[in-house]
Parts: C-alpha cells; structure tokens; sequence
C-alpha cells in the first residue's frame, strides 16, 4: 500500500500563489507516477498535473498550463504543485496521488490512479 499525506492548502487572494506538498510513504517502490487532481463544489474531479516518480517527465491539464509546475523531492518521497495568478475558478479540493501502472503520464487524464490522498482545500478569494 501507498500513502499519501497532502499539506499546504488554504485561503488565497485572487492573483496570489500557492504551494502544495504531497508527502508519500509505504510501498513507494511500486509507484511509477505521481498527479495532482482537483475537485470543486458540484463538479467533477478532474486531472491537474503528474510527473514521472523518476527522470524528468511532466504533463499539466490545459486549465494551468504555464501558470504550474509540479516537481519532485527524492530525497523526502515528496511532490509539490506551485500555482501562480490564481482565480476564484481555482477554488477546490486539490488530491494527490500516485499510480503503480507504467503508462504515460498523459493516460492519467482518463484512468483513475491506485492511489489517492486525503485532499486539502484551497479557496480563492478577497
């Protein structure tokens, strides 16, 4: 089994910046691909970003391209999405998780991982 512990979420004023961490823990050499998804009120859950649990590779969801980036920390089994300009639109719960299948990382827009975090709440607004 994988855990996942995610920290860093809060309340933002429109325009700010955020930095979320993904703390992993467990079986974390089956995992081969880490992801941030993010759910609002209503809506469903859907694909933020993913990165390769190892080399280099990433892939962000057309809704925060060029305003993200997802790293990865060796050292701490960690993972982090920093946004930047962010919007009321951005307002939901942000999950990580990780995934033990080798595929692309562009197939996790449409396969769900094996395995997801508790989530943290991240709310845009004066």
């Amino acid at each position: 089994q994988v855990q996942l512990v995610e920290s860093g979420g809060g309340l933002v004023q429109p325009g700010g910046s955020l930095r979320l961490s993904c703390a992993a823990s467990g079986s974390i050499s089956s995992i081969n691909s880490m992801a941030w998804y993010r759910q609002a009120p209503g809506k469903e859950r859907t694909f933020v970003a993913a990165i390769s649990w190892r080399g280099d590779s990433t892939y962000y969801a057309d809704s925060v391209k060029g305003r993200s980036t997802v790293s990865r920390d060796d050292a701490k089994n960690t993972i982090n999405l920093s946004m930047t300009s962010l919007s009321p639109g951005d307002t939901a719960v942000y999950y990580c998780a990780a995934d033990n299948r080798r595929d692309s990382l562009y197939g996790l827009q449409y396969r769900a991982p094996a395995y997801w975090g508790q989530g943290t709440q991240v709310t845009v607004s004066s």
